[in-house]
């Protein structure tokens, strides 16, 4: 199997695949000179949009295709369909990876991609990239009556991005990835090793509840388009405490530490305690982890220690540090 550059003469086979997984799902509906005319010279449409389509030729046979085209606020990637057959092979992610890389070359400093409502495989593929559900759904007012999602990501360099309720509730696979990893890796977060990614994809779900109600901040930060890390802020404070908020789960991939992304998040957590007009601060991490000096290096105050605070895996108990700070006097 290669990857090459789709052509118009491929356009038989294009509507093939496409017709193919539209099938899958009850209601979808191909009507190629009706709705779908571009199909029959689809290089040439991505060419003319200064884009570019690839295809997976499997000695002759089409097994995949995907293309990207500049947009309005940044690059979508557009038509990414894969054979039945070829699913699990790691072939959609050598395509998603071909077309990200032409549209980051390109300078793109954001991606998007527009997702029927029913093709649920396609959007665990995208939030297992990094891209997250942003903006309401788009009508399509076409026979299949078709709904859409939009999903989106930065593309370049490292990003920090606020998410809402559904952006949110997509990442949370994502980023139960992220806690569980760190979890296993020694870090002490409330769990304890061997976490089960599952059991982190539970524990976001349930956050995005809060992010509904007002209570909780969830920021992400990605690097290159690979989702990093992520921190929120607690708002659901007593009465008596409006004033303050408390920072929580600071994560960032171990494989992608040390590349500035924890500071960035801590730098955007303080911002948008002070947009919630929160004055006061709080954290706590286990004595001598990596964490308790960032929090030194970055401004924070301790604010005392308790004994055996946090189990260990081994079951012998550590400290726990108390930091502070006071956002808007930074």
């Amino acid at each position: 199997m290669i990857l090459r550059s789709g052509a118009d003469t491929d356009a038989a086979a294009f509507i093939t695949l496409i017709s193919a997984c539209w099938a899958e799902y009850p209601g979808c509906i191909m009507d190629v000179d009706g709705e779908n005319p571009e199909l029959r010279r689809l290089a040439s449409t991505f060419a003319e949009a200064s884009g570019a389509l690839w295809v997976a030729d499997g000695d002759g046979d089409l097994l995949g295709m995907i293309g990207t085209k500049p947009g309005q606020d940044g690059w979508e990637i557009c038509k990414v369909y894969v054979e039945a057959g070829s699913r699990g092979t790691g072939l959609a992610d050598r395509l998603i990876e071909a077309a990200e890389a032409h549209a980051r070359a390109a300078g793109a400093l954001s991606l998007y991609l527009w997702s029927d409502t029913r093709f649920n495989r396609a959007h665990r593929f995208y939030e297992r990239h990094g891209y997250v559900r942003e903006g309401g759904i788009r009508v399509l007012d076409d026979i299949s009556n078709t709904l859409e999602y939009r999903y989106a990501k930065p593309s370049a360099g490292l990003a920090i991005r606020q998410l809402d309720t559904a952006a949110a509730a997509s990442a949370a696979a994502a980023l139960g990835r992220i806690l569980a990893d760190c979890v296993n890796a020694g870090a002490s977060i409330s769990f304890l090793p061997p976490m089960d990614r599952n059991a982190g994809r539970d524990f976001y779900r349930t956050r995005a509840t809060q992010i509904a109600r007002g209570g909780r901040v969830l920021l992400a930060a990605w690097l290159d388009g690979t989702l990093a890390g992520s921190v929120m802020l607690d708002l659901d404070m007593p009465q008596n405490q409006q004033h303050r908020a408390d920072v929580q789960k600071l994560l960032v991939s171990p494989a992608m530490r040390r590349r500035g992304v924890a500071q960035a998040l801590m730098q955007r957590v303080q911002d948008e305690a002070v947009v919630a007009g929160r004055s006061l601060l709080v954290l706590d991490t286990r004595a001598g982890d990596a964490s308790e000096h960032l929090y030194r290096t970055t401004g924070w105050t301790e604010a005392g220690r308790i004994p055996g605070f946090a189990q260990n895996p081994d079951g012998s108990l550590a400290d726990t540090v108390l930091f502070y700070c006071n956002p808007t006097t930074r």
